[in-house]
């Protein structure tokens, strides 16, 4: 379950929530809310490929597109993800391929996470059209993200996780 808040003058983006369900251990269905437009919506992901020493993850899944775009938007993506094997290099990083309903065609959002020690990240981001910057702590099952949305806006994440083993 995660909220969101950053005002970036788009009455969709400012508020987000969303409750995910795991059915499977490699599939997540759930939804999303964004009550600036009284919009909700569905959220899925399914992990085609767990990551190995060896491979990256691989994961289909579908939401809203990204921020800042209409309500009633949807996104539909592939994505990559793989955390570097050497301990002594913190950074994972994904990369995705992405039919985006607003554009109506294909982006490739990417980013890199580099682990900072302890619970705390910090992820830069590309979302197929803008930059993004997060940094995040875990405490217990709560994550707080603060969001520098378009590299211009302040905003901040709430998650946590419940019923059970919320990794």
């Amino acid at each position: 379950m995660s909220a969101r808040y950053v005002d970036i003058g788009v009455d969709r983006a400012r508020y987000r929530g969303t409750l995910m369900y795991r059915i499977h251990p490699r599939v997540n269905v759930g939804v999303e809310w964004n009550p600036g437009e009284t919009e909700v919506g569905p959220l899925a992901n399914v992990f085609l490929l767990t990551e190995s020493h060896a491979r990256p993850a691989l994961s289909l899944g579908t939401s809203s597109d990204r921020i800042g775009t209409g309500p009633y938007k949807t996104s539909v993506y592939l994505t990559a993800a793989k955390r570097f094997p050497h301990p002594d290099v913190p950074i994972s990083g994904y990369v995705s391929l992405n039919w985006s309903e607003t554009d109506d065609g294909f982006n490739a959002p990417f980013g890199a996470t580099l682990h900072l020690g302890g619970n705390y990240d910090l992820r830069g981001m590309y979302d197929g059209q803008r930059s993004h910057l997060l940094a995040s702590g875990t405490f217990g099952r709560v994550t707080v993200t603060a969001l520098w949305v378009w590299l211009e806006h302040a905003g901040v994440s709430l998650s946590t996780g419940f019923g059970g083993d919320s990794e």
